[in-house]
């Protein structure tokens, strides 16, 4: 624990071994096209596969009316909740459309220019029905998406805490501001696969994919499917980043193990990237209209936030999304007042998921931006306010009197927020960058510096599941339901597995997400993997140990509590020469296997390690940023992240972390943006229409690392993964302001395109308008 290890995966990925979907290939797949609807909103007059069914190398064409009995929606994400399942979607749809690219009809063909070319033979006639991208209009009702719903509001809720309308009478400074999101995505290198299999002897169902939920996705394909879920096991190769776009049970992950099923061959699908772009969740897209109250001096009174998330045609998540935005608004400032109102709207476009922060930036983007609103129109420094304002650490644990969203009470664990503070200022040298904006600025250099500190519940249980097994070679096999997408899984748990068993690095082998590996599992989702995981592998790792001790007792006629490991030996205390390895220890136990008395050559535990509630981690990011006056360009010139993440595994893989969580907040805050018209078609459908940073467009970011450890894990651990990139746009466009703050420009919305930033440069220095009459 702690040491600076070299991932051990990166070497096969950077030799080309790495393993994805698209990699397993075998002369019996039969490769599967998905046809999807161009319309955004419609009803089906009429679907005729006649003519694909007649193409060449066609196997099977697939559309509802094929599903018979197994026709049932995709179950809702979190599980049943009441009210929800009138927003649920169908693996195909039935009667009507309600996104460009929401599937129509499967195509199973010998190779995949056979399919494709069929699927262009399905012929659809369209209905057209008037289509609702803005999630205000939908709201009206006026048109509803889904009729048997009665309303587009699929989530609406308050939340109070104090007293918040005496907070504001009581406040020197109210300001009201409105706040916007767009909506963006993960966009992993690897875009969604499958391959299934059907064993019909052994009617056993095998499918290998990309999906961080294995053991969700096995439980709602055993239902769909009506089979056993013993009779199902889905492996998790390597994947090549999931950001949460792959938490979640898509049609595709029914209709290719059905082919496969009904064909009783192995079939395969491999989305290209169009696909992916409309096909695959979408994220964030929210309005805050957001108000402080506070006092002369800076320190916040009251806080009081109209919400509305766009969730898109349907709604998987329940109230996650919403949920997680209203528990992260206050972040790290002492508020005690304040009332929220929460509207969560479908719409004719891809449905919404959790990604990379899963509601937290857009909360803390309105929060952030509304603290430097304050702060100039006081014409106090941001910094100051958030030092009279953030929750010192002897007020912790801090008590919001609300719930989280596991039902448990909203309680911040550890943490120093004003440390935190103080470290990423000190280390981006705040007071420098302030002394020489004005010289800077007479040269023609408009530079700026943001601030943004959030707190993140993380690592949200019940529980993961881990199996540590020694081999008669003595060598270590760690398993775990946790599935790794690029976070260092296999070094990180193996340096944990060592620790505990006392063994060296390079003995362990880690294997995740495969649902035969560990009885039960969760999954990789809400930065929970190093929290859940890695203190399940601990505790099913001390008991091979104990297992270990009892047998080596025996063969060295010690005690075990005499005895001590260090390197993958075992020897008598204050006797090293009597060491023996864990390879004889091991052996020496197989003979003796049947003679009664005898320990017996058991090497194996499971472990499912339970959490009381989540972890609190937090981090305050700086960035400074250069603005072109003419163009509106916006330059990175330099990004501090100070975080506590509690007790840190490996530091090399916490900064890569943090390192890609920033660059994917730095397409949020700049580039990217799931941009639709007004009949709800896509206007970013590739790369070359949807911009996502590169390495030139990131200046090197800089981490400094702050251990306060939970008291809620015995690790002391907090999640990490999703951490860097909440703050990045709100710093970045805090940053922009300030940069500008002579103008009085106001950045209001993401991403900070040049032509926006350009748009707020012009009305800002626009002469004003003469005034008329008497």
């Amino acid at each position: 624990m702690g040491a600076a290890v070299r991932r051990s995966e990166d070497r096969r990925f950077v030799t080309g071994r790495g393993r994805y979907v698209a990699d397993v290939v075998d002369p019996a797949h039969g490769h599967a096209v998905v046809v999807r609807s161009a319309a955004a909103h419609a009803r089906l007059a009429r679907l005729d596969t006649a003519a694909a069914r007649r193409a060449p190398g066609v196997l099977a064409v697939l559309t509802v009316a094929d599903l018979g009995e197994l026709g049932s929606p995709i179950p809702i994400r979190i599980g049943p909740l009441p009210g929800f399942d009138r927003y649920l979607q169908w693996p195909l749809a039935r009667d009507r459309v309600r996104y460009v690219g929401e599937p129509l009809a499967l195509v199973v063909a010998e190779d995949r220019h056979a399919a494709e070319d069929a699927a262009e033979r399905v012929s659809v006639d369209y209905e057209p029905l008037e289509v609702v991208v803005d999630p205000h209009d939908a709201a009206a009702d006026r048109v509803l998406i889904h009729e048997a719903s009665g309303t587009n509001i699929a989530t609406r809720y308050r939340v109070s805490r104090g007293d918040p309308d005496a907070a504001f009478a009581s406040a020197a400074y109210t300001r009201r501001e409105t706040f916007r999101c767009q909506r963006h995505s993960g966009v992993p290198l690897e875009t969604r696969g499958l391959v299934a299999t059907w064993d019909a002897t052994l009617e056993k169902l095998t499918v290998l994919g990309a999906t961080k939920v294995t053991f969700f996705n096995r439980r709602a394909l055993a239902r769909m499917l009506r089979l056993d879920e013993a009779s199902i096991e889905l492996i998790e190769v390597d994947v090549g980043g999931s950001f949460g776009v792959r938490g979640e049970f898509y049609p595709e992950d029914l209709l290719i193990p059905l082919a496969a099923r009904l064909l009783g061959r192995p079939v395969k699908w491999i989305e290209d990237r169009r696909e992916h772009m409309m096909g695959a969740a979408h994220a964030r897209h929210q309005t805050h209209t957001i108000r402080l109250g506070a006092r002369r001096d800076g320190t916040i009174v009251g806080l009081a936030d109209r919400i509305w998330l766009d969730l898109g045609a349907y709604n998987v998540w329940g109230v996650v999304l919403p949920y997680n935005t209203v528990a992260h608004l206050i972040g790290p400032y002492r508020i005690r007042d304040m009332k929220v109102d929460v509207r969560a709207v479908v719409t004719n476009k891809t449905p919404n998921a959790p990604y990379r922060g899963a509601g937290r930036p857009e909360t803390v983007f309105a929060m952030d931006r509304a603290v430097d609103c304050l702060a100039r129109r006081l014409g106090l420094d941001p910094a100051d306010v958030r030092r009279k304002n953030y929750i010192r650490p002897e007020e912790l644990p801090f008590d919001f009197g609300m719930p989280y969203r596991d039902g448990n009470p909203l309680v911040y664990d550890s943490g120093d927020f004003p440390a935190a503070l103080e470290s990423a200022l000190t280390a981006a040298e705040y007071d420098r960058v302030r002394k020489e904006q004005e010289s800077l600025r007479a040269r023609g250099v408009w530079r700026g510096i943001g601030i943004s500190g959030y707190v993140e519940g993380t690592a949200i249980g019940p529980f993961e599941g881990a199996r540590v097994t020694l081999d008669a070679a003595g060598r270590v096999r760690v398993a775990t339901g946790a599935v790794c997408s690029g976070q260092g899984h296999e070094t990180s748990f193996a340096q944990v597995a060592a620790d505990a068993l006392g063994v060296p690095l390079d003995w362990v082998t880690v294997t995740g997400g495969d649902t035969a590996g560990v009885p039960f599992g969760v999954g990789t989702f809400a930065s929970r993997s190093g929290v859940t995981a890695g203190n399940s592998i601990v505790d099913a790792a001390r008991r091979v140990r104990a297992k270990v001790l009892a047998a080596a007792g025996a063969l060295l006629e010690a005690a075990p509590q005499d005895l001590e490991i260090e390197d993958g030996r075992v020897f008598v205390r204050g006797a090293p020469a009597s060491a023996v390895d864990f390879a004889r220890v091991v052996q020496a136990a197989l003979p003796t296997f049947a003679r009664p008395g005898v320990v017996t050559p058991d090497f194996d535990a499971t472990a499912y390690h339970h959490v009381p509630t989540v972890t609190f981690a937090s981090a305050v990011h700086v960035a400074i940023v250069d603005v072109d006056r003419d163009t509106g360009a916006v330059k990175l010139v330099r990004y501090v992240v100070a975080h506590d993440c509690g007790k840190v595994i490996n530091p090399i893989i916490v900064d890569g972390q943090v390192h890609g969580g920033v660059a994917q907040g730095v397409g949020g805050a700049l580039f990217e943006d799931m941009a639709y018209d007004a009949e709800g078609q896509l206007l970013a459908g590739s790369l070359m229409d949807y911009a996502v940073p590169v390495a030139s467009d990131l200046p090197a970011i800089e981490t400094v690392h702050l251990e306060f450890p939970s008291p809620r894990n015995p690790l002391g651990m907090k999640g990490l993964g999703e951490g860097g990139a909440i703050s990045p746009p709100a710093a970045i466009a805090n940053a922009i302001d300030d940069a500008l703050s002579p103008l009085a420009v106001r950045l209001t919305e993401t991403p900070a395109l040049p032509w926006r930033v350009r748009g707020l440069i012009t009305a800002a220095t626009a002469p004003a308008a003469p005034r008329t009459g008497s």
